[in-house]
């Protein structure tokens, strides 16, 4: 059965950091590109990064670009997000999401396992 958990989430001001963690279990991590997205209420789910199987090709959403930054350490099975300067327009659930295959994808339908997401919360 597989599982991602996140943590890392909470209450922050704006300018603050958070780092987020998500920790996979009975999947062949290393296999698998992995994402980080999020949904605010009454918004479509968006993929904020994206990390292929061994690191070599990232994807970041235009709005976070210099500010948040992916990461995994496959022999941890785990994907981290670095969010730093963050701002009120980045408050939603994030969800941690592996991939069907190790190479990036962009959509929701490319990634097969999701987590229980974790809040954001950013205030001004």
């Amino acid at each position: 059965q597989v599982q991602l958990v996140e943590s890392g989430g909470g209450l922050v001001q704006a300018g603050g950091s958070l780092r987020l963690s998500c920790g996979a279990s009975g999947l062949i991590f290393s296999a698998h590109a992995m994402g980080w997205f999020r949904q605010a209420p009454g918004k479509e789910r968006e993929l904020v990064a994206a990390i292929s199987w061994n690191s070599g090709s990232t994807y970041y959403l235009d709005s976070v670009k210099g500010r948040f930054t992916i990461s995994r350490d496959n022999a941890k099975k785990t994907v981290f997000l670095q969010m730093n300067s963050l701002k009120p327009e980045d408050t939603a659930v994030y969800y941690c999401a592996a991939g069907r295959r190790g190479g990036i994808g962009t959509m929701t339908t490319e990634y097969d396992y999701w987590g229980q997401g974790t809040q954001v919360t950013v205030a001004s």
